[in-house]
């Protein structure tokens, strides 16, 4: 069945149901980032394949609400779908409902379903429509008999990770949340995050693409605690171990029932981790506190053996990147090189590194214009050839199961002009500020987004996205609390937490430049006026100096980018062969 013969079935089931509008939201009953194939409702629908968006249906009009991220890429897979682009002004807003409240008269009904949809969305949705008379029906799944053949949910084994890879037990972790919950005068609390769950039990899986989770929810009260997952998924070992920490086990699909049937005087849920259905089901009785996850926050700050584990992992990162740009180097102008077969040969670098996993996204490798696009993700329609001329932005990441990595660089192939030159120092100028700066406690996200931004700003450039987003360990690549945006969201950074630092600069149509590293927040000291944090970064991979426009750099630049060259030689050095070896030293080397 064809995109445009699929939304004229949603529009009949529309008719059938009374339903004026429908929202298909991008998410699953964990409110995930990356999607099993089963939810992959708006790929199914529309044809996008984005990671972000959401399809809005009346019968005259089909909309996909996504952010400037997505553009071109929408555009191009929307074609002759019966969908249109529909640009959002503010990233993640509902703006779908303003919308829909301004199309559809009083008494019209909207309709979506609660599993896709987290409880944040869904109040949104209501808190804009329900007021016009237009009444929201968050159980309705159109989907479930037009999707012909619809992907099963995964039933890969899960598995347990040791102490000694994690650094503290399950008991450990699930004690300190319910000291949370107590301090939040709750007797239960529902995680449906599938990063919270796999954290809180260290456990991980293979059933999302790019991230090693395992589909589950988890109910804890005051003295228990179950699983709820696929049996199947767990060995009877797996099952014994969980067993020893006081957690039981109960079939994936009894969640609901389990929910529906509780018997408690308070829940803990987050509101942004949980699905609209799941909070519809808790009974009237109980009382709702809305709060983010415990965990979520207690994950956020990594332990001393976490920190040592991506130590290692970072290195074994850096071996497979200094391969790579070698082999890229070499190769561009012999080589019939694409896109795509040089996130393939990343990889496989990537691979030959002990206890490596998966990627931890789908390599962003941007040649020529396609850098100016964030989150382009090549395919075999707008695979680029490569030629030694212009610029690559090769933005990567690796799972291994000692800790998760994430990776920016940029590098000429050849004829680099001064606007690239210039637009890439400034670039480089903002990580230097970003990963320089010392900040009191207490200190948000947006105020090193701000100190990250300056160079750029000073010179009336700017970039669309956040400067950074926090990292799991062995787990999500995107992962909060903290976040280093524009948005003034409240949440302290705080010694532990794992965080990129990111700034960009896109000129549509030309080229992209984002140099990205991981840094690892620390004490910096303390004064009269109180106590203060700096970072330490983790990425060890060499930043390219022939792009550089030296004028643009002060002292303080300069002695910073090269210590952190010879300190990427240094660390790396002795896991190279000679040949590699003599490379680095002549891509480290002072300017």
């Amino acid at each position: 069945m064809k995109h445009i013969e699929k939304l004229a079935a949603i529009r009949e089931a529309m008719k059938i149901q009374g339903i004026d509008g429908y929202i298909i939201p991008s998410s699953d009953p964990h409110i995930s980032e990356y999607l099993p194939e089963r939810y992959k409702c708006i790929a199914w629908a529309s044809g996008f394949t984005g990671s972000a968006g959401t399809l809005a249906i009346t019968q005259d009009f089909a909309g996909l609400w996504t952010d400037s991220r997505y553009f071109v890429q929408a555009v191009e897979q929307l074609e002759g779908t019966g969908f249109e682009l529909v640009k959002l002004k503010v990233q993640a807003a509902a703006e779908y409902a303003d919308w829909l409240g301004e199309k559809l008269n009083a008494g019209a009904k909207v309709a979506f379903d609660g599993n896709l949809a987290s409880l944040l969305v869904a109040q949104s949705v209501k808190g804009v429509l329900e007021p016009l008379d237009i009444q929201v029906d968050g159980h309705v799944d159109l989907l479930a008999d037009l999707w012909e053949g619809r992907p099963e949910l995964p039933k890969a084994q899960a598995y347990l990770l040791p102490e000694s890879t994690t650094g503290q037990s399950t008991v450990a972790k699930i004690e300190a949340v319910r000291a949370e919950m107590k301090k939040n005068r709750t007797d239960a609390h529902l995680i449906s995050s599938l990063d919270d769950l796999a954290w809180l039990l260290n456990i991980r899986g293979q059933d999302v693409p790019c991230n090693p989770v395992v589909l589950g929810f988890v109910l804890i009260t005051a003295d228990t605690a179950t699983l709820y997952i696929e049996p199947s998924k767990l060995s009877a070992e797996t099952v014994a171990e969980l067993g020893s920490y006081g957690v039981e086990i109960a079939a994936y699909d009894n969640i609901y029932h389990t929910i529906e049937t509780l018997q408690a005087k308070a829940i803990l849920i987050d509101p942004k981790r949980t699905c609209f259905a799941m909070f519809d089901s808790v009974p009237e009785s109980i009382k709702i506190v809305e709060k983010i996850n415990p965990s979520t926050t207690l994950k956020a700050i990594k332990n001393k053996v976490e920190v040592e584990n991506n130590r290692h992992t970072f290195v074994k990162d850096g071996v497979a990147l200094t391969k790579f740009f070698k082999w890229l180097e070499e190769n561009v102008a012999s080589e019939e090189l694409s896109e795509l077969s040089i996130a393939d040969k990343l990889r496989g670098f990537r691979e030959s590194q002990e206890g490596f996993v998966d990627v931890s996204f789908t390599t962003i490798a941007g040649y020529l214009d396609h850098g100016a696009l964030p989150h382009y993700s090549a395919n075999e329609k707008s695979n680029y050839t490569l030629r030694p001329k212009g610029l690559l932005l090769v933005d990567s990441g690796g799972q291994y199961k000692t800790g998760t990595t994430d990776i920016t660089r940029v590098v000429s192939l050849g004829g680099l002009t001064q606007e690239e030159k210039e637009d890439y120092t400034l670039v480089l100028k903002g990580t230097i500020e970003g990963s320089q700066a010392i900040f009191p406690v207490g200190t948000r996200g947006y105020q090193i987004d701000a100190i990250t931004r300056r160079p750029l700003w000073e010179t009336l450039r700017n970039y669309g996205h956040g400067t950074g987003h926090g990292v799991g360990f062995f787990l999500n690549v995107h992962e909060g609390p903290q976040t280093f945006n524009a948005a003034a969201i409240d949440v302290a950074v705080e010694p532990g937490m794992i965080t990129s630092i990111e700034p960009g600069l896109y000129r549509v149509g030309k080229h992209g430049i984002r140099i990205e590293n991981l840094v690892l927040t620390r004490k910096a000291g303390s004064s009269e006026f109180g106590d203060f944090l700096d970072f330490e970064t983790l990425t060890i991979c060499y930043i390219a100096t022939d792009l550089i426009e030296k004028s643009l750099l002060e002292k303080r630049h300069l002695s910073w980018l090269n210590n952190y060259n010879q300190w990427v030689f240094d660390q790396l050095s002795t896991h190279l062969s000679s040949e590699e070896k003599n490379w680095l030293a002549d891509k480290c080397k002072a300017i």
